[in-house]
């Protein structure tokens, strides 16, 4: 009887613990939460933060790909590595920043601050608090939501229409790429010889590039030019999984992987 007892005991005790375990969220489901996403600076050492400071939004975001960190602290742009262990730790190294001096630097200074101070983080419903211990938290971010967010990253072209030459004849060496930032409607990339950037319309599934800038290198082919005058053509996209398709009425003429 008694060891009965035990067994149903030890049972019981497995259960609650196991069900416990099962609804803690692991370090790995958290940070993927943070990782590859815009945060907005809602709140600094306890007091709220203005939507614009010096005319930016103070923003952060966590790269996945090289475990870097970029933020806009309301004036300059500030970036580094950064550190995720468990127990929901984490640490900032400084990098690079740009030098330009702003009418307030307040949020900028206390932000720096946040970065050498913060030991750990939490996610809760939409917002990100960075945190000294247990100590009330340095730093608090609202996720930015954006309509079109399945476009963000970066994608590599693989296919091209209308082109005479083979794809891998157009692009022997480089193929060209696209980095999305919906959040700013902007874009980026390299068309496999010069490096571009500048806007983007997005209205539901239909698009509009330009003005584009770019470098000014002398490129071999006519790779760069077939990319650049395909993209003028586009109206439309789709995206099905880490394929994006770029449209031109009902004809695919684009095609590209996300990396």
């Amino acid at each position: 009887m008694k060891k009965n007892f035990l067994i149903a005991a030890t049972i019981l005790v497995l259960m609650i613990t196991g069900c416990r375990a099962h609804k803690m969220p692991t370090l790995a489901d958290q940070s993927t939460d943070m990782l590859d996403k815009k945060w907005q600076l809602i709140e600094l050492n306890g007091k709220p933060v203005a939507e614009k400071i010096n005319g930016k939004t103070p923003t952060l975001e966590f790269l996945s790909k090289d475990k870097r960190y970029a933020a806009v602290t309301g004036c300059n742009g500030v970036g580094g590595e950064f550190e995720v262990e468990g127990n929901n730790k984490i640490t900032f190294s400084a990098g690079m920043s740009t030098m330009m001096a702003c009418e307030d630097m307040s949020v900028e200074h206390g932000l720096r601050d946040v970065f050498g101070k913060a030991d750990n983080f939490a996610i809760s419903e939409g917002v990100l608090s960075l945190n000294k211990a247990k100590m009330a938290p340095l730093a608090k971010f609202k996720l930015i939501e954006t309509k079109n967010a399945s476009l963000d990253g970066t994608w590599e072209l693989d296919y091209i229409s209308g082109a005479r030459i083979a794809f891998d004849g157009l692009y022997p060496k480089k193929k060209p790429t696209i980095t999305f930032d919906t959040s700013t409607n902007k874009v980026s990339g390299n068309s496999s010889c010069n490096n571009y950037s500048g806007a983007v319309t997005l209205d539901g599934n239909s698009i509009k590039f330009g003005p584009l800038a770019s470098t000014k290198m002398a490129c071999p082919g006519n790779g760069e030019s077939t990319f650049f005058q395909t993209l003028d053509k586009v109206n439309t996209y789709s995206v099905d999984g880490n394929t994006l398709t770029f449209i031109m009425g009902d004809i695919a003429i684009m095609r590209f992987q996300k990396k």
